[in-house]
């Protein structure tokens, strides 16, 4: 499409600011809806994977966010009592080059912030869209929970989260399924860690504990890290009312060596609930209306791609409005670019989750009897850190962060969508 369209981005998320971000450049009248009266991050850590550094670089903020946030270079996990590595995977394997980077919600989203300000986009905060109607022309109409009828667009782009209230009105809706397994987390000191990997510890599958480094966060320098400790959804007031005395028990007879970690964690209020579910919209778009992040596809953080995932929706739904003659046909590409490596994940997520976060009695066994020897294959470790990486799209095929985030591949000086990975 040659001429400008107006479009309206509901939630001020990473998903809605970078997409925002992208739908500027590219020429179009944006505007932000953000249900807060001041918008503000919300969440822990996230990781940030090379796709969605790529992102980042496309619209001018990862130098930004590279200040703020810790390079990550690999993912190490044990399992307990028999401390069998589970987990030793580095992004080298696949290139020197690549790497994740870990940051704090409050820092992407001051660098996300930052660059939707830069770009002069305007922002009305107080404004939960629970519905679109539509004008005499048939353009989206979006309305508040309130019944209040905003201005109409050409567009809208729901960037709400897991819990849209819009979904609905995708071709193909879908209900969301909860996992009964989330986990709680709080940002804690990161002196006397390592700051260059994930690292997590598990006993069986019923339980798992994380730290992942994530940088600073805005107005303090001092090197922070998430913890993160999984749990049924059903056993948090258990553990609330229990004291946090009993929780600093189990956390450290997993894992002793972070005592001094978890020292300023006196309160289970200090401890955020996070609950997860798996929703995969078929066809992430619905009358003048696109889905994107966890409004499209929500699931569980095993894969640590979600933020990345994000972005890269914006990047894509940004192109194929360039590159279509009508909102129908551009939606229906944009939805098309995203269908193979959002059902991946997906799939991989929902079929790993039981392995790390479940009451099975067998699965945490054989997770720890096959997953680190079965790396000693070059062909599977490489496939292993590619997923984790989240340039898979597939079982047997990648693809590079430059041409999943909309930019031509260096390889063979010629752009290329996919890789046969095959070796």
């Amino acid at each position: 499409m040659t001429d400008p369209l107006s479009i309206a981005v509901c939630g001020c998320g990473p998903a809605g600011l970078a997409a925002a971000c992208f739908l500027h450049d590219a020429g179009h009248r944006v505007r932000l809806l953000e249900r807060f009266a001041e918008p503000r991050p919300i969440g822990a850590g996230l990781m940030l994977q090379p796709a969605g550094l790529a992102a980042l670089g496309r619209i001018g903020a990862l130098d930004a966010a590279l200040a703020y946030g810790q390079r990550i270079d690999g993912l190490y996990a044990r399992s307990e009592p028999s401390g069998r590595v589970v987990f030793d995977l580095s992004y080298a394997t696949v290139d020197p080059a690549l790497h994740g980077l870990a940051i704090h919600r409050a820092a992407i989203f001051e660098v996300l912030w930052q660059a939707a300000a830069a770009r002069r986009i305007p922002v009305e905060t107080g404004v939960e869209i629970a519905a679109l109607a539509a004008d005499a022309q048939g353009r989206p109409v979006p309305v508040t929970t309130a019944g209040r009828r905003l201005p109409a667009v050409d567009l809208v782009v729901d960037a709400t989260g897991s819990g849209s209230a819009l979904r609905p009105l995708a071709r193909a809706p879908v209900r969301p399924r909860p996992y009964a397994y989330g986990a709680v987390w709080a940002t804690v000191p990161a002196a006397g860690l390592r700051l260059d990997r994930l690292e997590q510890r598990f006993r069986a599958a019923r339980e798992m504990q994380g730290l992942l480094p994530v940088g600073r966060v805005p107005g303090d320098d001092v090197p922070r890290a998430i913890l993160f400790w999984s749990l049924r959804v059903a056993e948090h007031p258990a553990l609330v009312a229990a004291g946090i005395g009993a929780w600093r028990r189990r956390v450290l007879d997993l894992w002793p060596e972070i005592e001094p970690v978890i020292a300023g964690i006196a309160d289970p209020a200090q401890l955020t609930l996070a609950r997860y579910a798996q929703a995969t919209l078929r066809r992430p778009f619905g009358d003048r209306i696109a889905f994107i992040g966890d409004a499209a596809h929500s699931t569980s953080p095993q894969l640590g791609a979600g933020v990345t995932m994000a972005m890269l929706d914006g990047a894509a739904l940004a192109d194929a409005l360039a590159a279509a003659p009508d909102i129908p046909t551009a939606l229906a590409a944009y939805a098309a670019r995203r269908r193979r490596h959002v059902r991946f994940y997906q799939r991989m997520s929902a079929l790993l989750t039981p392995a790390f976060q479940s009451d099975s009695g067998w699965i945490g066994t054989l997770r720890d009897l096959t997953f680190h020897p079965s790396t000693r294959l070059p062909w599977l470790r490489r496939r292993m850190v590619e997923t984790f990486a989240g340039l898979a799209l597939g079982p047997f095929a990648g693809t590079h962060p430059g041409a999943l985030a909309g930019m031509p591949s260096t390889t063979s000086g010629k752009a290329s969508d996919e890789l046969r990975i095959i070796r």
